[in-house]
């Protein structure tokens, strides 16, 4: 059976080569870890075979390898500076600070103070002063050089839609509990496509990538029973559909992949304020109208610790005792095989 404990998981983790905790001889960070020997392998087994699946095996996807780097203005159009926060309180007794939704029961309400806005995003300052008027974000997501950039693929390879940009690469978010181990950390990787199409076509493209994407995840060899479907009953501002892909976590079914019908908000927001031509040439319609995303986002991470978590298992030996065992799924096992040598001496 599954082994069902964080901390046992975290500890083989640690043991086996797998993660570390970053600077870990000066204390460690919380929300940083560093990915081992192990670690690094399975790590990159899953991004090939996300990448496989998305990108190679498909005739309708380009790959893309944006900067981290984000310009401001970027992420100021398409909503992040504004809405990308969370709800932050301190505790007047122990001096803690939480999440509004997050609080512990030992807390009491009247130590609390009143919630107020946190943005999650890294600021840091772009060339030789720091006089505050320079500076970028650590991009929050992966999503947004995809949408700047549309125009830049639709025109180096004459793609016509319905075709997506992939990429995976690194996001940061300033979360204000970075907890459980590396479901939520402040460094993650993400594995993102947005799937640009023709407007009044998202309800059939949305379908067909929640079954898409759930194909992939299973063709893994995870049971089934460990994912399901979650429907967003509140959307996001620029969505007008989404549901998450779950799993079932050693701390109970969480999100680990998002898919999302994005509408035209962001590449409608970026060409208004770039006041840069985006729209897209339809050569069957001859017409021009702002393409329709939906997209399929999934932390790298998170995938992960699904994996590890999955495989993780404590197997009843008949002698009564038991021991841990690692059965990782064959395709993306960090050691294929092993060379065992025997001696003919007596």
């Amino acid at each position: 059976m599954p082994a069902k404990n964080i901390d046992e998981l975290i500890a083989l983790c640690k043991r086996r080569g797998f993660i570390f905790q970053s600077s870990e001889i000066y204390g460690g960070t919380q929300g940083l870890y560093d990915y081992g020997p192990l670690g690094v392998e399975l790590k990159n087994n899953i991004k090939n075979s996300w990448w496989k699946s998305v990108v190679y095996e498909r005739d309708d996807v380009e790959g893309l390898d944006a900067s981290i780097l984000t310009k401001q203005a970027v992420l100021k159009y398409s909503g992040h500076e504004e809405t990308f926060t969370d709800p932050l309180v301190d505790c007047k007794s122990c001096g803690e600070r939480f999440r509004a939704d997050q609080v512990p029961d030992y807390c009491k309400k009247e130590d609390l103070t009143e919630p107020r806005q946190f943005n999650l995003m890294f600021k840091t300052n772009v060339g030789p002063i720091d006089d505050g008027s320079s500076y970028a974000y650590l991009r929050p997501e992966t999503a947004q050089q995809i949408f700047t950039n549309f125009k830049n693929v639709v025109d180096s390879t004459s793609r016509t839609l319905p075709f997506g940009i992939a990429q995976i690469g690194k996001a940061f978010r300033n979360e204000i509990i970075a907890r459980q181990f590396i479901f939520r950390m402040r460094e993650f990787e993400q594995m993102e496509m947005q799937f640009f199409i023709k407007p009044g076509e998202q309800k059939k493209w949305y379908e067909f990538w929640k079954e898409t994407r759930m194909k992939w995840h299973l063709s893994l060899g995870i049971n089934q029973d460990k994912y399901r479907f979650h429907n967003h009953e509140k959307l996001a501002h620029y969505a007008d559909a989404a549901c998450d892909i779950e799993f079932e976590f050693p701390f109970g079914f969480k999100e680990l992949e998002g898919i999302h019908s994005r509408t035209d908000f962001d590449l409608s927001n970026h060409e208004k304020f770039s006041s840069k031509q985006i729209k897209y040439f339809d050569p069957f319609d001859q017409k021009k109208y702002t393409p329709y995303v939906i997209e399929t986002s999934i932390g790298l991470d998170r995938m992960f610790l699904a994996v590890f978590s999955q495989s993780l298992n404590i197997e009843k030996l008949d002698d009564g005792t038991e021991r841990t065992v690692l059965k990782i799924p064959i395709i993306l096992a960090s050691n294929k095989c092993c060379l065992l040598y025997t001696s003919d001496a007596a």
